[in-house]
């Protein structure tokens, strides 16, 4: 059950090669030199006033004063007033603004400035899509220790977008975000261990990292980590534990793991068997799309396990799995129909 399920490319939803913008306003001190003509304001000041402002929400304030900074050549400022326009916080939304300032910052080498020009990049949002550069200004970043383009980086050598494909210089990009504690670097950096991508395969290896990932919350990796206890992969078998990871992916709403807790359920592995709990697990697994527990829910309401027997519901829980291309279900059809 170990799922090869990659993060997205930053910013926010886990999809493979998803993408976002980063958002928090940094702290880094790195900024060109002001031009001895860079008049009465002092770009450093207006900066200041600009982050202090933006943290009281008061954006149309912050981006004069982002501006003020900008305009003279604060790279720090450029940045953050290319968020402002990817945001449209305090100004109308305008992609091409904000790749244009984030240009200017990345060009100073600021970068997160680097990162989000990679994104712009790849998305094609204020510039034409080009995954090359996307990768080159992702490399930039990545170089200065960015965690996100570090990641971003492993994650284009994985799939050769933007360059060759390398699992071993993925895997290199990988472990440096992982190294920093970033939950989908750590994950896929297991998926990597466990299915020998770019290395021997190591399971012991990928349960350290899959470990280090549930313990951030990852719910994809506690219910990795629930099955590498189930097999005894990587670590002894051990089912109650197990069940412990398993629980947690499921109460986050995982349907992978909500499955596996069902079957624990249903076949008293780790755990009391409970029909009635084993029903329940595989509702909310169906109710999300899983086609296996749609299968097994279908069957609980077939002989009554946990529910109350009704012919009618297991065969419109057989019928949608079987849409899905359960042949399980369709089996279970064709029985049914053959004992009418």
């Amino acid at each position: 059950m170990k799922r090869n399920q990659f993060k997205r490319l930053h910013r926010g939803v886990a999809l493979p090669l998803g993408l976002a913008v980063l958002l928090a306003l940094p702290t880094l001190a790195g900024y060109a030199a002001p031009p001895d003509n860079a008049g009465e304001t002092d770009p450093l000041s207006s900066l200041k006033q600009g982050k202090d402002a933006y943290d009281a929400k008061e954006f149309e304030t912050a981006v004069k004063a982002f501006r003020a900074a900008a305009e003279p050549g604060i790279a720090e400022a450029q940045y953050l007033l290319g968020e402002c326009y990817i945001k449209g916080d305090g100004v109308k939304a305008d992609p091409a603004e904000a790749v244009k300032w984030s240009r200017k910052a990345a060009e100073q080498g600021f970068a997160k400035a680097q990162f989000n020009l990679g994104i712009s990049y790849l998305t094609g949002e204020g510039v034409k899509a080009d995954p090359a550069e996307s990768a080159k200004w992702f490399r930039k970043a990545a170089d200065q220790g960015d965690v996100a383009a570090q990641y971003n980086l492993g994650m284009f050598y994985l799939r050769g977008r933007g360059v060759k494909e390398d699992p071993a210089e993925a895997l290199k990009w990988l472990r440096k975000a992982a190294d920093q504690g970033d939950a989908m670097a750590q994950y896929n950096l297991a998926v990597c261990c466990f299915e020998g991508t770019g290395i021997g395969q190591n399971k012991s290896e990928a349960f350290k990292w899959y470990r280090k990932a549930a313990e951030q919350g990852l719910a994809m990796a506690q219910c990795n980590l629930g099955s590498c206890y189930a097999l005894g992969d990587g670590v002894g078998r051990d089912l109650v534990e197990a069940v412990k990871w398993y629980r947690k992916a499921a109460e986050q709403g995982d349907t992978t793991g909500q499955y596996d807790l069902a079957r624990c359920y249903d076949q008293g592995f780790g755990v009391e068997q409970d029909f009635v709990e084993a029903a329940k697990w595989y509702r909310k697994a169906a109710d999300q799309g899983n086609v296996k527990a749609m299968t097994y829910l279908a069957l609980c309401y077939e002989c009554g396990d946990g529910v109350e027997e009704d012919l009618a519901e297991a065969v419109k829980w057989y019928e949608k799995a079987a849409e899905l291309g359960s042949d399980l279900a369709k089996a279970a059809l064709s029985r049914l129909k053959a004992e009418d």
